[in-house]
């Protein structure tokens, strides 16, 4: 695989990189950035992640207007928030029904408002207009954009938007249409918008990923499903790739053909592309002068007198005060790719081991990976099947809207919706919604949890049922039954999971910020994969496990000490 190649990479006016969260897009757009700006190129770069940490990358106040970088010439940073985006947003979209319709209804829009679908469309409705501004065109050289918008969001933007009536009297229990209603104003931006992304010889798309299986396998479907919508001009970049093995040392050489092994069996439809990597990096890309060096140089020193961190809580720890405090539900929620499918199996064989009956649960379709331990050590398991759960859920609203008489055109948003993340969230909730049903008389394990979004859409869908006396996506007894004892931290336990790194601890926070919304407070936090729990004697791991420091520091703190941490293992 050829190294990173600026030239090449910057082949047109617009850069799109996307990519599983902490694969290391934000660094790897502000390298570039950087890179071409240095080389004397007029450079825009425009940051949608809400866990960007750019202000401490480049020592400076950001805005979502622009701001010219001191130590690079040439680069102009704007640093879109759009979660601010999103709440101006919702405002637009619900100011003119204040007043108009229930209390209860406004509440249930808000909540249809505030989900990650929304986030997407705001950031879009944001940038468009640094794609489609003639004088921005002009000015810069090229546009980088870190965080492109997904399949989902541009396929709702090409659909009709003259609909502002439809949301207000629609309750057919889809999730996502609400962000859609008055977009009609903005319609010839979108399409201009859209235009430009699909342009081969205008926009590029960069696919980031590590070299590992999950992240490639995020990156092949995001290829495909913007290939669908004809963005084809895409390349790979993978970020984080060691050099060699070092044979003297058993962590190097084992992440070495781990690494390995997942490049040799990356998707087929990722080997089409130009490809390009990126060294790993021994320290931590949180200033302009790393950023430079990341493109080309890491001049590795060791850390002196390194000793792996010792006497953390463990996993055991954790296990026994969720047995000792009595919990009956107990959900791993992280994003994908942070171990939660293996923490959620090691946390019910624990509890199995401490004498109580435990049932495991996951929607993961590689729990099978973990599952046979599990059944070997006596465990009560299901699978959730999520295709399966999803396309029910589908049929029941598809019916529930056509005995609502709803037309053709409705019935294509309706479609739209039901192809959202939110959409699969509700679906599998529900599903889970039975089985936790048992913790009546045993625990409940489950892996992979609802976000607080997707309970307090249900709540709200509630709510707003009882208010216009019909119900339409049924709300279900078992999900009534539920909300309460979720919210009430003498049953359930939510154990987050992350990784001792910038993008998955600040995610992480976003979700416990998200769950105390809908009412339900965790305890525990798992930072699992910790380098610095492995002894290693070579310098470069010493000086990535030294890295992880501050970021166990900051989930201890978010935790109030109450975490465990995990080491470094070779699977």
């Amino acid at each position: 695989m050829k190294p990173f190649d600026l030239s090449t990479i910057a082949g047109t006016k617009y850069l799109f990189l996307t990519g599983k969260g902490g694969v290391g897009k934000t660094s790897v757009a502000c390298a570039t950035a950087v890179g071409l700006a240095d080389r004397g190129d007029k450079i825009l770069l425009i940051s949608t992640d809400p866990a960007s940490n750019l202000q401490d990358v480049f020592g400076q106040t950001l805005d979502g207007h622009g701001t010219q970088i001191a130590e690079a010439p040439g680069l102009t940073v704007v640093n879109l928030d759009p979660e601010q985006a999103a709440a101006e947003y919702r405002r637009s979209v619900i100011g003119p029904y204040r007043g108009k319709l229930p209390e209860s209804v406004i509440q249930n829009m808000e909540e249809q408002l505030s989900g990650s679908c929304t986030v997407e469309i705001a950031a879009f409705n944001a940038f468009s207009d640094f794609i489609t501004d003639p004088q921005i065109q002009r000015h810069y050289d090229h546009i980088i954009f870190d965080t492109a918008p997904t399949g989902h969001t541009l396929r709702m933007l090409q659909l009709p938007s003259a609909w502002s009536a439809f949301i207000s009297e629609s309750t057919h229990g889809a999730s996502c249409l609400g962000q859609l209603s008055g977009l009609e104003e903005r319609k010839e931006i979108y399409k201009q918008a859209v235009h430009t992304l699909s342009d081969s010889a205008a926009t590029r798309l960069v696919l980031v990923s590590r070299p590992d299986d999950a992240p490639l396998k995020e990156a092949a479907r995001s290829s495909h499903e913007l290939q669908a919508l004809g963005i084809r001009n895409q390349a790979l970049v993978i970020n984080g790739l060691l050099q060699q093995s070092d044979d003297e040392d058993a962590v190097t050489r084992q992440l070495f053909e781990r690494q390995q092994a997942a490049m040799r069996n990356m998707p087929e439809s990722l080997k089409g592309f130009p490809a390009f990597s990126i060294p790993l990096r021994s320290y931590n890309l949180s200033n302009i002068a790393n950023i430079r060096r990341m493109l080309s140089s890491d001049a590795v020193a060791g850390v002196p007198d390194y000793r792996p961190l010792a006497g953390e809580k463990t996993l055991d720890d954790l296990v026994q005060d969720l047995y000792e405090s009595g919990k009956r539900v107990i959900f791993t929620m992280g994003k994908g790719g942070v171990g939660k499918t293996t923490v959620a199996t090691r946390i019910a064989l624990g509890l199995k081991r401490l004498g109580a009956k435990v049932h495991l649960t996951t929607t993961d379709p590689a729990n099978h990976i973990n599952y046979g331990q599990a059944v070997a050590a006596g465990l009560d398991v299901s699978r959730i099947d999520e295709a399966e759960v999803l396309e029910a859920y589908k049929n029941e609203v598809r019916a529930k809207a056509r005995e609502n008489g709803m037309g053709a055109e409705d019935m294509e948003y309706i479609e739209e919706d039901l192809r959202s993340p939110c959409t699969q969230e509700i679906a599998v909730f529900k599903a889970f919604a039975g089985i936790v049903e048992k913790a009546d008389t045993e625990i409940v394990v489950i892996d992979t949890a609802p976000t607080g979004h997707t309970l307090l859409l249900l709540d709200a869908t509630q709510s707003y049922h009882k208010e216009v006396e019909r119900t339409q996506g049924e709300v279900t007894g078992a999900v009534a039954h539920l909300l309460p004892r979720l919210r009430d931290p003498g049953q359930t336990e939510v154990v987050i999971v992350t990784l001792p790194e910038a993008t998955p601890v600040f995610e992480a926070e976003r979700l416990q910020a998200d769950l105390r919304r809908a009412g339900i407070r965790n305890g525990w936090w798992v930072v699992n994969s910790c380098l610095s729990l492995v002894a290693t004697d070579n310098p470069f791991l010493q000086s990535k496990a030294q890295g992880e420091l501050p970021w166990i520091e900051r989930v201890k703190r978010l935790s109030g000490n109450h975490t465990a941490l995990i080491g470094w293992k070779n699977e």
